[in-house]
């Protein structure tokens, strides 16, 4: 495993939005009725943000590059993702993305709101100008973040790219040239049987390391020379399990910039995964702010 420079910056592209989370006994079924709320509240979401705000914590030194509006909720964004210690370059969006989610013992829903614009050729290009001077690239699933995978891979410098694929099925054809490119991949296994065979196409595919998460259960992973490690997930009070995905990649991603082999990585990327369980909020630091 190479050992990068955690003096070096990481810069995550992609979202971050705006939620409002309600907690309910159970789904609602689809009638007329009235329900109560358990409990509700409004927070930072965005599977960007949620990186970011956890690498920033660990003490790595984050860029984030997300679409957002000039209006009250992207005002709330950048307060909070500024007190997190988020170095926030924010791309210009006609609107901020913005959730409600329902969530229940029996399953979540996440309603999207609100969806951001296009990005403009002039943030690309500054985002890409970010990632060519760091050392590690995080591009999650978005229009931004396929926008500087294209214009990285003309570059003769590339960083190493990380990529959160979720609930990758192995064949979804926008997550292609990601997991291509990627040097370590994470997903979920949502969408597959056999998480085992699942890594295994991913790293035929290119990736040093594929990484499955299995919620309570833990999580695997997958070196391309066929080498295979689990961890269990450590024991949490779960208040919240939205976003530990991306608690847990950049728990990885923090050990791995320290020198930690791939054992002591997971454990640390599982460890890291209770912090965001364990609060209503994607990290705790995004309590702060406006």
């Amino acid at each position: 495993m190479s050992i990068l420079d955690p003096t070096q910056d990481v810069v995550v592209c992609g979202p971050a939005s705006w939620n409002h989370l309600i907690s309910l006994g159970r789904l609602p079924e689809p009638v007329p009725h009235m329900q109560f709320a358990e409990r509700s509240w409004h927070t930072v979401g965005g599977t960007s943000a949620g990186k970011a705000a956890h690498l920033a914590g660990l003490g790595i030194p984050t860029m984030l590059h997300a679409p957002l509006g000039r209006d009250k909720d992207g005002e709330r964004i950048a307060a909070r993702l500024h007190a997190a210690g988020v170095d926030l370059r924010a791309v210009a969006s006609d609107r901020t993305e913005k959730h409600v989610s329902l969530m229940a013992r029996d399953g979540r829903v996440s309603l999207y709101v609100a969806t951001p614009s296009a990005p403009s050729a002039d943030d690309v290009s500054s985002a890409v100008s970010s990632a060519l001077a760091a050392d590690v690239a995080v591009l999650d699933l978005s229009e931004l973040g396929h926008a500087v995978l294209r214009d990285l891979e003309h570059s003769p410098h590339c960083p190493s790219i990380w990529t959160d694929l979720h609930d990758y099925d192995g064949s979804a054809a926008f997550h292609e040239p990601f997991l291509r490119a990627a040097e370590v991949v994470l997903m979920n296994a949502d969408a597959t049987d056999d998480a085992w065979a699942l890594l295994a196409s991913c790293v035929a595919r290119g990736p040093r390391l594929a990484v499955c998460t299995l919620g309570a259960q833990g999580a695997i992973a997958l070196e391309a020379d066929g080498t295979r490690h689990e961890v269990a997930a450590v024991p949490a009070e779960v208040v919240d399990t939205n976003g530990a995905g991306d608690a847990f990649m950049a728990g990885l991603l923090a050990a791995t910039l320290q020198g930690a082999d791939i054992d002591s990585a997971l454990s640390a990327a599982a460890e890291q995964a209770r912090v965001a369980i364990e609060g209503e909020h994607l990290h705790p630091a995004l309590r702060a702010g406006g």
